[in-house]
């Protein structure tokens, strides 16, 4: 039974189906089965060892591209289950949402982007389609997971339509499958996107506390958090420091989650579609937060910028893991036969330099924070201990 009930929410039994024919279950929806097959990724359980902002060595509690994944999960099956929309896309895409992510959050994301720019450019999202489509390769019949057109449309635009030029991984895969990249996504993939903002601007203020960028009295002075904060005083005066911050940042987590739910709500009342298809050519996000809320959050943003993503600690090693990646791409390129055995065979059949690049970079890109350094040590040297040094010195 779809999970869904609204008109304008994806029926999985009206899927518009997947690349290669199969069976469905007998008991699993189609999306809920995609769901269950992004679990199962290799690409999946590598998140666990991929950082958002810091990176593995520096703390066991800071959040990983895994526990982020998984947050940004219970954030859309929430905001998903109130509006009627189908929960199991809609956690599909949230669980696949990162899946492209090199290692070192974005700082390998930008390394990785100005290596490959003279060979179509690195996109996370477009990787994400790369991985599932063609580098998870498991099954006897094809490459990739096989998913249904819905979920990779999710994957593909959930920040909105992709407008030229269109990254060489997705354009290479819409050409075969068309994902009408000029159009929005479904509701479920708009609200897994809100749902990563959410998520990120909640354990970012999390993560930069516990690592002590800043304290929780400079975040009881910055806007919805200053109301927060108050409100948490005024229920439970004489809390203790730990417990107050973790209240206030729990209210903050509310009210983004409420904002949302809120303004999606009169977006759909505005439009009244009355199928899918209503919401892609909306022309329009129909999640969204309200203008003040959205003021509010940027910033927010701008003090996270400044204390925390650019904080001289984190840009130290920002620098560090940049060569990482700089140094790596240019020596899998001149020594291929490096590469493992599995990747070797694809080497062979590569055409040209450019596709000799895209098959470094999807090895990088495939590659977790610790194999990477790992990795760097091995074929070059001199990263690693100097990581481990500094880590040590600061906690």
């Amino acid at each position: 039974m779809p999970s869904a009930t609204v008109p304008f929410a994806c029926d999985p039994a009206a899927t518009r189906g997947r690349l290669h024919p199969e069976a469905e279950s007998a008991f699993r929806s189609p999306f809920q089965r995609d769901r269950d097959r992004i679990i199962h990724a290799s690409a999946f359980r590598r998140l666990k060892h991929k950082t958002q902002v810091f990176i593995e060595h520096e703390g066991d509690y800071f959040r990983t591209r895994l526990t982020h994944s998984i947050e940004v999960a219970q954030v859309a099956r929430t905001i998903a289950k109130h509006l009627g929309l189908d929960i199991e896309l809609t956690e599909a895409v949230a669980l696949a949402h990162d899946l492209g992510h090199p290692p070192f959050g974005h700082t390998g994301e930008d390394a990785l982007g100005r290596l490959m720019a003279p060979y179509g450019g690195f996109d996370h999202n477009a990787q994400a389609i790369r991985i599932v489509t063609r580098l998870e390769r498991h099954y006897a019949e094809w490459d990739g997971l096989n998913l249904t057109w819905e979920t990779l449309e999710g994957i593909a635009k959930h920040n909105g339509p992709v407008l030229p030029p269109v990254p060489y991984a997705l354009a290479e895969y819409d050409a075969v499958h068309g994902l009408e990249l000029e159009t929005h996504a479904s509701a479920e993939a708009q609200v897994a996107a809100l749902s990563d903002d959410i998520a990120y601007n909640n354990h970012d203020l999390h993560d930069g506390l516990r690592a002590e960028l800043f304290s929780t009295d400079e975040l009881a002075e910055l806007p919805i958090l200053r109301d927060c904060f108050a409100e948490v005083d005024a229920t439970y005066p004489g809390l203790n420091y730990y417990r107050r911050r973790h209240e206030a940042l729990r209210r903050f987590f509310g009210v983004l989650v409420e904002d949302v739910i809120a303004v999606t709500e009169a977006n759909l009342r505005d439009l009244d579609p009355r199928s899918p298809e209503d919401i892609r050519h909306a022309g329009r996000m129909m999640a969204q937060f309200t203008p003040a809320l959205w003021s509010d959050l940027k910033v927010i943003r701008r003090f996270l910028f400044e204390r925390m993503y650019r904080a001289p600690s984190v840009v130290v090693v920002r620098r560090e893991v940049t060569r990482v990646i700089e140094e790596l791409f240019p020596f899998f390129l001149t020594h291929p036969e490096e590469l493992p055995k599995q990747w070797r065979k694809d080497v062979a059949e590569a055409a040209d330099e450019v596709a000799l690049a895209r098959i470094v970079s999807d090895y990088i890109a495939g590659m977790t924070d610790r194999f990477a350094l790992q990795s760097h040590d091995r074929l070059i040297g001199g990263v690693q201990d100097a990581l481990r040094e500094r880590a040590a010195r600061s906690s």
